[in-house]
């Protein structure tokens, strides 16, 4: 999955105006929308088809499924249908779990991101504990997208470790929750960022502000390596 400007927006809004007006600002700057359960929930699952159509945008579906294998394949067979080009899938329901979202993405032409760990305080009390087992085992059976937290960079580079260099890590939690885009990218390859966008006053200035700041670091970090 190529994300422009290293940059995923979380449109975590429940109302459809809203949702367009703000990937609207933003559409010649971005090109992958994270849609979750507050617009789905409340504009029903072809609100990931508008949107994918509208905007001719990728469509990751934060669903974090997290059930048994059969339910699993029945709820990302039908976000796909719905035109999401990636589900977000929890590991910690164990690898059967995992293989059916992943065979529902291989038969559908999809992908799937596993979720390792999440970046609010409360998953360091039952994630974090099996994070990197959860990071193993979607190595192990061949999931090459992965989903960790930015407000822990630490945690970041551990999963980076075991999935390695070729696998895609995409991560939540900068800007409101704390985490710094430009340390998260020494790990991830791409940023989940939704409040300090849909919020802003202008979310397209938002969004430039930060594309700034990651490439102004880009400038630094390789002027430092040329020296």
């Amino acid at each position: 999955m190529e994300v422009k400007n290293k940059i995923i927006m979380a449109l975590d809004v429940p109302d459809m105006e809203r949702a367009i007006k703000v990937v609207e600002a933003v559409s010649d700057d971005l090109n992958t929308i994270k849609i979750g359960y507050p617009l789905v929930l409340a504009q029903g699952l072809e609100s990931i088809g508008f949107i994918k159509d509208k905007f001719d945008c990728q469509i990751i579906a934060d669903f974090k499924v997290a059930d048994i294998p059969e339910t699993n394949q029945k709820i990302a067979d039908l976000t796909f249908q719905a035109g999401a080009d990636a589900i977000i899938v929890h590991g910690f329901v164990g690898e059967d779990s995992a293989q059916a979202c992943l065979n529902s993405a291989q038969e559908n032409g999809k992908d799937i991101f596993l979720l390792t760990e999440m970046s609010h305080p409360g998953a360091s009390r039952f994630i974090q504990p099996v994070a990197e087992d959860i990071a193993q085992m979607g190595v192990d059976i061949g999931i090459t997208n992965f989903v960790g937290p930015s407000t822990k960079l630490h945690r970041l580079g551990k999963i980076r470790n075991i999935i390695g260099p070729e696998s895609f890590l995409i991560s939540p939690g900068v800007g409101i929750q704390g985490g710094d885009p430009r340390e998260t990218l020494n790990f991830a390859d791409a940023l989940i960022i939704g409040r300090s966008i849909y919020l802003a006053k202008a979310p397209n200035v938002a969004v430039q502000s930060i594309i700034q700041s990651i490439e102004d670091y880009s400038c630094h970090f390789i002027g430092q390596i040329e020296k």
